[in-house]
């Protein structure tokens, strides 16, 4: 049982330091992070209206569309549905992080009073 809870206590501090290290050098993985959740934010922040506008309504068409055609046309196709969402939304993150990390996204407090901006 010590072992493994030594074990948990390393991945765990290699897994804040590589963290850590990924936080310092770039800010870009909030664009990403934030397009994994919901397709489309990343896009949004990235300020792509039209590539967010996309991701969004192929999110939503893969839920709608794919859960009335799996339902009624093939019964047992619908178990796809939450892979090929999981998929959309993995690409969706990836194109938000790379475009942010091409366009050096950084995020911080403004210089007069409480806020943030970014940079491109």
């Amino acid at each position: 049982m010590k072992k493994v809870l030594v074990l948990g206590c390393v991945v765990m501090g290699i897994l804040v330091v590589s963290f850590g290290a990924l936080a310092a050098s770039s800010d870009a993985w909030i664009p990403g992070l934030a397009s994994f959740v919901l397709p489309g934010a990343g896009q949004l922040i990235n300020d792509q209206m039209d590539k967010a506008i996309l991701h969004f309504a192929v999110a939503v068409g893969i839920g709608a569309l794919g859960y009335g055609i799996g339902f009624y046309v093939l019964p047992g196709a619908w178990y796809l549905i939450p892979t090929l969402y999981f998929a959309w939304s993995l690409y969706s993150g990836y194109d938000a992080y790379t475009v942010a990390k091409e366009n050096h996204f950084t995020l911080g407090f403004v210089d007069r009073g409480i806020g943030f901006s970014y940079d491109f």
